[in-house]
């Protein structure tokens, strides 16, 4: 779950990191207003889930009310990379003396929490990563160990900070780190961390992803996860609590565990097909979740064929079996299904399909085939289209001209 920079900085203030006054404005009137309050120079910042706001003006600094108006005006509506402006945060502006990089995230092959700190920060950190990988200090994490101080001040002089702010640095760190772990989040970024005039750190900016499994000890994260930008597919998907991206194929994916899903996504485009979505329903697969997922992923015009892959672990075969078959009994399904199923009790829940098999749900005895499968039954639904869209031609377009109208003479 993406946190808009304001939230971010709601969260991080909430672990004592130091944030900036602002407030969050809907219209230019507002706009003005919070400056107003805060006091001048302001900026005026777009808040969307995405980044590259500065480069598409959607970052400006404001000198007085004239300015904040129209920066609001013109920020406003914007669109920046496919989001559209509708929330602006009016923040007081900094004295900026240097601008660092800071963040944490998990690497899963190192099986351990990663850090990554860079005195050039204030710029896109990927880019100083692919063209300066010497600039980023590294540090791994054990989660049982945690951040020891020790560890922190050797990470921060790997860095080449400003020695002036070192000892700063460690305890921002510590906090960042504390916000990361404790707040459940998949991801924490502060770029820029800057040096203020006065020679103290402080969190100019805030990207935050918060582990949406973890809600549940959260309460509050009810209120980010509202302004999470869906469109009518995952809308639906989430409500029915589904783990839900769609994409612009054609073969629907539904598969147990975020892993397989993703694995799922990636060979039927090995296939030669484009996937519609993923779909993770979880360990579960009882008759209630497969509806659901089968009729969101259904309910999208797009699909032309159903991949379902089920990899048995702690649920077992029979009980996936199970659970498809209710499900078919309750959801008239328009594509057909290509089922994959393997893993605990797969040759007991096989068994209990072979009586269902039809052109409607069919079953492939392995991953690649089933992806093969699904992704032919696609492309043929596809030509099928095409051809019945052929057969029918249009109306004419009428009736611009009178004549058009008028029924023809007996």
């Amino acid at each position: 779950m993406d946190l808009l920079e304001h939230q971010g900085k709601e969260f991080f203030a909430s672990f004592g990191l130091p944030t900036s006054p602002g407030e969050v404005a809907f219209s230019p009137t507002e706009a003005v207003a919070a400056a107003d309050r805060i006091g001048y120079p302001v900026v005026v910042k777009a808040q969307v889930h995405v980044g590259g706001r500065g480069k598409a003006g959607g970052i400006k600094l404001g000198a007085d009310a004239g300015e904040v108006r129209r920066h609001a005006e013109a920020i406003l509506g914007l669109d920046i990379r496919g989001h559209v402006v509708r929330r602006l945060w009016i923040e007081k502006a900094a004295d900026i003396a240097e601008e660092y990089y800071a963040g944490f995230t998990l690497d899963r092959s190192a099986r351990k929490h990663l850090g990554m700190l860079s005195a050039r920060g204030g710029v896109d950190i990927e880019e100083v990563a692919a063209t300066a990988p010497e600039a980023i200090a590294r540090i791994h994490i054990d989660p049982t160990e945690g951040l020891t101080a020790g560890a922190c001040r050797r990470w921060v002089a790997d860095a080449k900070l400003n020695p002036a702010v070192g000892e700063q640095a460690v305890e921002l760190l510590s906090l960042l780190y504390r916000a990361y772990v404790e707040g459940d989040a998949d991801l924490v970024e502060v770029n820029p961390l800057i040096v203020t005039g006065e020679g103290r750190l402080h969190v100019l900016d805030a990207k935050v992803t918060l582990d949406g499994n973890a809600t549940f000890r959260h309460p509050g994260y009810a209120a980010y996860d509202e302004t999470v930008e869906r469109d009518e597919r995952e809308q639906e998907a989430h409500a029915r609590g589904l783990q839900y991206v769609g994409l612009d194929g054609t073969v629907g994916v539904i598969a147990n565990g975020a892993g397989l899903a993703m694995a799922t996504v990636d060979i039927v485009d090995e296939a030669g097909g484009v996937p519609a979505n993923f779909l993770d329903i979880g360990g579960g697969a009882n008759a209630d979740v497969m509806s659901a997922a089968l009729e969101v992923v259904d309910g999208d015009p797009a699909v032309r064929s159903i991949f379902i892959n089920i990899f048995g672990g702690i649920t077992k075969g029979e009980e996936v079996a199970r659970g498809i078959i209710e499900a078919l009994g309750r959801v008239d399904i328009a594509s057909p299904i290509i089922l994959r199923l393997d893993g605990t009790n797969a040759a007991e829940g096989t068994e209990m399909l072979r009586p269902h098999l039809s052109e409607v749900l069919r079953l492939a005895p392995n991953m690649v085939e089933a992806a093969r499968m699904a992704v032919t039954a696609a492309a043929s639904a596809v030509t099928d289209d095409s051809v019945a869209a052929a057969a029918s031609p249009a109306e004419p377009a009428c009736c611009e001209e009178p004549a058009c109208c008028e029924e023809p003479a007996p």
